[in-house]
């Protein structure tokens, strides 16, 4: 059975942020993080081990661990969004080294955009988002629909 949070379960204006980075990207993200924090803190968090360990510990963020991307956070992630549990990725993915998890990571995007929801893969994108009006409201993309055949 698949468990999906009910708006009467969180804040109508509480976005549901799922924060992820590659290695070589961590410290654009941390720099990203640290110049809208105090948006982030009003928001529910999750992130993948290794990136939120690194936002947790230098911006004090309430953030939900997961495992870390190779081993299965990008996947758990993806689940949550497939169970309408996050309301927004934020990803900032190496297009320029190879990553030996990348099934993982297409399938996560993949999914992001089969479920219809806001996807930033670098800084400027991911400040359009953190700027628009509806962030702080309780936009809910519309759920996709799919035919069976």
């Amino acid at each position: 059975m698949i468990s999906i949070e009910t708006p009467e379960q969180f804040e109508r204006d509480q976005m549901r942020i799922a924060l992820v980075a590659h290695d070589n990207k961590k410290p654009d993200l941390l720099e990203w993080a640290r110049s809208n924090v105090d948006v982030l803190a009003t928001h529910r968090l999750w992130a993948t081990g290794t990136t939120g360990q690194m936002l947790s510990d230098s911006l004090g963020l309430s953030i939900t661990r997961l495992r870390s991307g190779p081993l299965g956070g990008d996947q758990q992630i993806g689940a949550m969004i497939a169970d309408g549990r996050v309301d927004m990725l934020v990803f900032f993915w190496d297009p320029l080294e190879p990553q030996p998890h990348d099934p993982d990571v297409r399938a996560l995007l993949r999914i992001a955009i089969v479920w219809n929801i806001p996807i930033a893969s670098n800084r400027a994108t991911a400040d359009f988002l953190m700027s628009s009006s509806l962030l702080t409201g309780a936009y809910r993309p519309a759920a996709p629909v799919y035919e069976r055949g």
